[in-house]
């Protein structure tokens, strides 16, 4: 079994970027610049957004938050979208998801400027990933690509079972593991699939993207089986000082030793994700750059 270390490659990757940036900078261009709108005061998006702003300083980025109270008028946060859609010194901006209930999220989602939207959301970039135009890929599918490309698992020809169909993750991972760059035959299960249990156990890769923790257990698991776990849900925790742990959909444990690749959680595919908001700020900026 190898364990396919998100953390690690997520720093390589960094340092491809800061070089980047440095390489930008000496021609004479401006330093790529991220935004995010931050409403409410979550304390798992709170965590996040810092998250994002420390990677933002390691890689040279500038970076702005802007803070709305979770009272916020829909019109008010709209409004603050279409003022950074028409801001040119800003290349790409998120909205930290979840929101608010009285805010319909995907209107958000559909106010961004697709040229800006580095979170790879909005319907244009969704789009545009199916048909295998140049776009901003979602980033938790993005940097499991990366993760699988950089240990070189091979893809082709492979069963993928991918676990979950959120917008976010299940439904794009799925379409660029059928891609020709990744030549998988894919399997979209849910919870409301037949004979889950079977169907998982049939995987060569197994993605978990339920967002159930502990879901994916060892008899899930064909041996030599490439997992990938997306869970990453905050349970409470006497051993931490935040008070919190992050706990996976496998079963680590038991699972581990049936693989020949797994993702541990934390330290996985969560810093992946973060990354690859660099890599779309990176690309939106270089879009920009005339000359």
């Amino acid at each position: 079994m190898q364990l396919i270390d998100g953390k690690a490659t997520a720093k390589a990757i960094k340092l491809e970027i800061k070089a980047e940036v440095e390489s930008l900078i000496a021609r004479g261009h401006r330093a790529p610049h991220l935004a995010a709108i931050l409403v409410g005061h979550d304390g798992g998006s709170e965590t996040y957004v810092a998250y994002k702003i420390k990677d933002c300083e390691e890689v040279g980025f500038r970076s702005t938050l802007i803070r709305l109270e979770d009272d916020v008028e829909e019109k008010i946060l709209l409004e603050k979208i279409r003022e950074l859609n028409q801001d040119d010194g800003l290349d790409g901006f998120i909205v930290q998801l979840p929101l608010p209930d009285h805010i319909n999220e995907q209107k958000v989602i559909e106010c961004i400027d697709p040229t800006k939207d580095v979170d790879g959301f909005h319907p244009v970039n969704v789009g545009r990933t199916v048909i295998g135009l140049p776009s901003f890929i979602s980033a938790t599918p993005f940097g499991i690509v990366e993760l699988l490309k950089r240990y070189q698992v091979e893809t082709s020809g492979k069963h993928c079972v991918v676990v979950g169909r959120s917008n976010i993750v299940g439904r794009p991972m799925s379409i660029l593991m059928s891609q020709k760059s990744m030549n998988s035959t894919v399997t979209v299960a849910h919870s409301r699939t037949k004979n889950l249990e079977e169907l998982c156990a049939s995987a060569d890769i197994l993605i978990a993207a339920l967002g159930v923790p502990g879901f994916v257990k060892a008899n899930m698991v064909k041996e030599g089986a490439v997992v990938i776990d997306v869970g990453t849900t905050r349970v409470p925790s006497t051993e931490t000082k935040s008070g919190f742990r992050l706990k996976g959909d496998v079963v680590f444990e038991e699972v581990a030793p049936r693989c020949s690749y797994i993702t541990p959680v934390p330290g996985g595919v969560g810093p992946m994700t973060r990354v690859s908001l660099l890599s779309n700020t990176l690309k939106a900026a270089k879009g920009n750059i005339v000359g």
